[in-house]
């Protein structure tokens, strides 16, 4: 069977809650941690409200892809568990091709706690997620693919790109994970030179150039420069680079021209779990409908994480090919 796309990452079952006890501190020493969030050593903290939710990068790329008319496989690490099941259960439910799935013994399957203070801070448990691996099969359903769309890896991640990127005449878009992006272009340099599109957010774009030791004397109004950020990472060899920005849009750079989309204001603003991977997907994603445009394709983005934002979870909100 032939695929437009085969997203690669992880799945996840998500417990998301709300409290207002935490307290927001600047801290504009560490370019890397510019914002910590603080609660009273030892105290009871409240939690306004909970939800429980499916999410992990290739789980919530593949949900969406599907959703914009795309033929979508997934790779992804299970446990033998309720969790599990009920993970594959939510992908087939959304038409999502689970023949690529790893079941796994005596771990359990992937979840992540999610605090909102309101801003989300993420603890995550990769559990089977770092059990993940190429097998022949996956390489045989690879190589049948228009576009490989990679997340966030653990375990022996190096081993799963490593294979990805032995095959040929294939598309890679990448959105690497805090562990790829800690170990520095040392490591993944190899790999983002045969990247198609790399997606990064600012804080991921600052980590990566740092690791970079002609960088590290950068001061910081260069290293929070966008288009600097844009040109360095561009250098690095990948084709188009792609850097979001929180409330201050996203920028793209394909080494000729720089382009700019501001956010859609959403209508309501419930939930941004999910809001890079669904950004991140459709971008990709509408390099395929629009024929490489890359201005439509962010416009399209922000439309499905503005959509996405407005409903719980990472999934919840993501819209339909009928609905744009």
């Amino acid at each position: 069977m032939k695929y437009d796309f085969i997203t690669i990452g992880g799945a996840t079952e998500d417990i998301s809650f709300f409290t207002q006890e935490g307290i927001l501190i600047d801290n504009k020493k560490d370019i890397l941690k510019q914002k910590l969030l603080a609660f009273e050593y030892g105290a009871k903290m409240k939690i306004d409200k909970s939800y429980v939710s499916f999410g992990g990068g290739a789980a919530n790329a593949a949900v969406n892809m599907v959703g914009l008319g795309f033929k979508v496989a997934v790779i992804i690490s299970v446990g033998k568990d309720n969790r599990g099941q009920e993970i594959i259960k939510n992908l087939k439910e959304h038409k999502v091709d689970v023949r690529g799935i790893q079941k796994q013994k005596a771990i359990e399957s992937g979840f992540s706690f999610i605090l909102f203070n309101p801003e989300k801070i993420v603890f995550s448990n990769r559990a089977a997620n770092s059990k993940l691996k190429i097998t022949h099969s996956n390489l045989q359903m690879i190589k049948k693919t228009k576009w490989v769309y990679i997340t966030s890896l653990s375990g022996k991640w190096e081993a799963v790109l490593n294979n990805i990127f032995s095959i040929n005449n294939i598309n890679i878009a990448w959105n690497p994970g805090h562990i790829q992006l800690k170990s520095g272009m040392k490591k993944i340099g190899k790999f983002i030179k045969r990247t198609t599109v790399l997606l990064l957010n600012k804080d991921e774009a600052i980590e990566l150039v740092l690791s970079v030791p002609r960088h590290k004397k950068m001061n910081y109004k260069a290293l929070n420069d966008v288009k600097n950020l844009l040109k360095l990472i561009h250098k690095m060899g990948t084709e188009i680079v792609v850097i979001t920005n929180g409330k201050n849009g996203a920028d793209t750079y394909n080494g000729v021209d720089f382009y700019h989309q501001d956010i859609l204001r959403e209508k309501k603003r419930v939930d941004a779990t999910g809001v890079g991977d669904a950004f991140g997907s459709t971008f990709v994603a509408g390099l395929e409908l629009y024929n490489g445009d890359i201005q439509k394709s962010m416009l399209l983005g922000v439309k499905v994480a503005a959509s996405v934002i407005g409903q719980q979870g990472a999934q919840n909100g993501l819209l339909r090919k009928h609905e744009l």
